[in-house]
Formats: C-alpha cells, sequence, structure tokens
C-alpha cells in the first residue's frame, strides 16, 4: 500500500480495558477516549478512530458494574462485556478482545496512568515499522513502589535470558494489537496462559514506543500474592525450558556425587580410614531433597496446565448482562473470590453481530474453550 493510500485510511481502533476497581477512574477515562470516536490526525498525519469501547467487568469488589451500566446508557460506543466470575487481568483482556471488531485493539489500564491521546502516536510507531504488536515503552519511572519496580525488571530479565522471550523486556498492560493477531489469539489461547509471552508466538513484529506514564488515580490492585502469580505463569507460559532446567540440575548433581563418591573410595584406599560424622550426610539429604522437590514442583506447575486443557477449564466465559438476569435484584455484585488475581470479561450487546468464532446467534453465552485437536469439536455447547 502507497504511502498516500494509508494516509488517506481510516483505521478503526477498538479500545479494551479490564476493570476491577474502575468506579471512580473509568468515567473520567472514557471522558478523554470520547473526542476519538470522532475522526483524528495522528502526528505523522494518518487518520484514525475509536470504534467501540469495551470495559470488562471484573467482579470485582466495588460498585464498577454500576458505573459501567451507566457509561453503556449515556455512550453509545461502550459495549460492556461481562463476565462470569473473577478471571484475572490477562483473561479478561482477551475476552475484550474477542468482542472486539477494529482494525487495531488497543488495550489499556482503568486506573488512569495511560493516556488515550497516545494512541495515534503508538498507531504511527506499528505503521512506520510495520509492527503487529506496539508496546507502550514509559519514558519516566513507572508509578509503583520501588520494591515492585525492581522485582518487575528482574523478572522480565529472568524471562530473556534465562527462558528466551527477547521481549519480555517490552511488556506493558499499554498495547496496540493488530485486531485479526489479538481475536485469533483469544480464540486459540488455553487456560493459564499469559497474554504478552503468547502474543510473542503469532506476532511478526513487536515493537515499542517511549511514552509517559501518568500516576494512578487510585492504589494497585495487585498483591505480592498475585504478582508472584503473574511470574509463575509467564514462566510455564514460556515454553519448556523450566523443564530442561529439570533435567540439567539432575545431571549436574548426579555428576556431583558420582565424583564425590570416587573422591571418597580414592582417599578411602590411599589413606587412613576416618569415620565420619552425620553433619555432611544431612546436607546432602537436605539439599538434595530440595532440589528433588523444588523440580516436581516445576513439573507439576506444566502437568496442571495440560490438566485445565484435558479438562476444558475455559479461559474465561462471556454472560449476559447479570443485572437482566434471575439474579439482577439480589444485589449489586456476585461474590468476589480473593484467591483469584485482578479482572474479568462481557457479552455483546443486542444490537452487535456475533463475534466470528465467539457466539451464534441465539446463544446466551459463550464460553472460551481451551484448544482442542484437529479432529474433535472445539467446544462443547453452553449447557
Amino acid at each position: 500500500m502507497s504511502d498516500s493510500a494509508d494516509t488517506a485510511r481510516v483505521h478503526t481502533v477498538s479500545v479494551v480495558i479490564p476493570v476491577y476497581k474502575g468506579e471512580r477512574t473509568l468515567p473520567h477515562l472514557l471522558a478523554e477516549i470520547e473526542p476519538l470516536t470522532a475522526v483524528t490526525r495522528t502526528p505523522a498525519g494518518h487518520s484514525f478512530r475509536v470504534d467501540l469501547v469495551y470495559p470488562v467487568w471484573d467482579n470485582g469488589p466495588d460498585a464498577s458494574d454500576r458505573t459501567i451500566h451507566e457509561l453503556a446508557r449515556t455512550h453509545d460506543f461502550v459495549r460492556p462485556v461481562w463476565l462470569s466470575r473473577n478471571y484475572g487481568q490477562h483473561p479478561a483482556t482477551m475476552a475484550g478482545m474477542a468482542s472486539t471488531a477494529g482494525d487495531w485493539i488497543v488495550t489499556m489500564d482503568e486506573d488512569g496512568q495511560h493516556d488515550p491521546a497516545d494512541i495515534g502516536t503508538m498507531l504511527d510507531t506499528a505503521l512506520r515499522e510495520r509492527a503487529s504488536v506496539v508496546y507502550a515503552k514509559p519514558t519516566n519511572p513507572p508509578p509503583h513502589g520501588h520494591f515492585r519496580n525492581w522485582a518487575s525488571r528482574t523478572a522480565k530479565l529472568f524471562l530473556s535470558k534465562a527462558m528466551g522471550s527477547r521481549t519480555a523486556p517490552e511488556f506493558n498492560s499499554f498495547r496496540l494489537v493488530l485486531g485479526e493477531t489479538g481475536r485469533a489469539l483469544a480464540a486459540y489461547a488455553g487456560p493459564g496462559v499469559y497474554l504478552d509471552v503468547a502474543l510473542g508466538w503469532i506476532a511478526r513484529r513487536v515493537t515499542t514506543c517511549p511514552l509517559a506514564m501518568r500516576h494512578e488515580e487510585r492504589p494497585s490492585s495487585y498483591s505480592l500474592k498475585t504478582l508472584i502469580g503473574h511470574f509463575g505463569r509467564m514462566i510455564v507460559t514460556s515454553g519448556t525450558r523450566g523443564l530442561r532446567a529439570v533435567t540439567i540440575t539432575g545431571f549436574v548433581v548426579a555428576l556431583i556425587g558420582i565424583i564425590f563418591a570416587i573422591y571418597i573410595a580414592v582417599s578411602t584406599l590411599t589413606g587412613p580410614t576416618v569415620v565420619q560424622g552425620w553433619t555432611s550426610t544431612m546436607c546432602v539429604i537436605l539439599i538434595s531433597t530440595g532440589l528433588i522437590l523444588g523440580a516436581l514442583g516445576i513439573i507439576a506447575e506444566y502437568i496442571g496446565v495440560t490438566v485445565n486443557v484435558a479438562m476444558g477449564k475455559p479461559l474465561y466465559l462471556i454472560v449476559s448482562d447479570p443485572a437482566d438476569g434471575p439474579l439482577g435484584d439480589a444485589g449489586p455484585t456476585a461474590e468476589h473470590n480473593p484467591e483469584e488475581e485482578h479482572h474479568p470479561g462481557a457479552q455483546h450487546s443486542p444490537d452487535r453481530p456475533p463475534n466470528p468464532g465467539r457466539t451464534t446467534p441465539g446463544t446466551p453465552m459463550a464460553v472460551r474453550c481451551p484448544a482442542r485437536p484437529a479432529t474433535g469439536p472445539r467446544c462443547a455447547p453452553p449447557g
């Protein structure tokens, strides 16, 4: 496509916002996005407009669902997505991506640290570098605590060096993704997948765009437990290098044992026999037991992901608006599960066409099933 033809084209952008505690922050964010629903020029002269915004309700503890209802009534470009329970930020994001229809998908947080005005700059980067995924690259320190910033950098560095994920240092929740790439990933990703690692599986080119981050308008919803869970999913999703590390560690420990045995045998034959105490024996037993249990834990993580896929555990479940169902008068929100991490998913409005590969006309809900072999069905119909 020529530059002039590309400049004349109006790119449509769908915005996906996982919502967990957005009762106070979401209205202001939507007010910033609203001007972009008209045709807007990027700094490089390309034209785009936001076609729809998809707030994905992740069954948070506040009244975010009421806020989403109100925004949907007052803004015709808002299409809520409702998840059956709290699934976490990444499944919620993929539920929103699956519901989109734009040329591009922008994912952003609800807390206000991402500026919608930067969407045009990210689009310019994607078109200039022919990239299917563009991550925001903060030019200022992230608006978190020093420990969290250090832990995030360390985890990404480990993932890049030890697990072979070259794009790990670029991961950011403010992303611009080619529409068909994002929807394909949402259709085929299984439970427990880490979104950014999975994007690296299918994206032709991934790049970054330097942007300034704003301060969060509320405290972060991530606890230490949630962040550790994110790190674990990053490792498991990154492939089988963790299992290879277990194998290599086993061979190294076995080699050390053989060398030590040879040393003991030679010492016994060439010198006086010395009665050894039990301290060294206990040290060897404790170290070996720790390595064995650690190896079993790593293997169990991979087996757990496989079992979830085999049992048909959905990555997310998109349902109709809870306020319209039999539980609509039971209370403002469903019970929140504190052990789940951070975000949920949703249903299209009745006036929207069904999303390809997600729901069929007349189906009351959509289940995001893990991938099945080509010879079998993709997903059983909802019961």
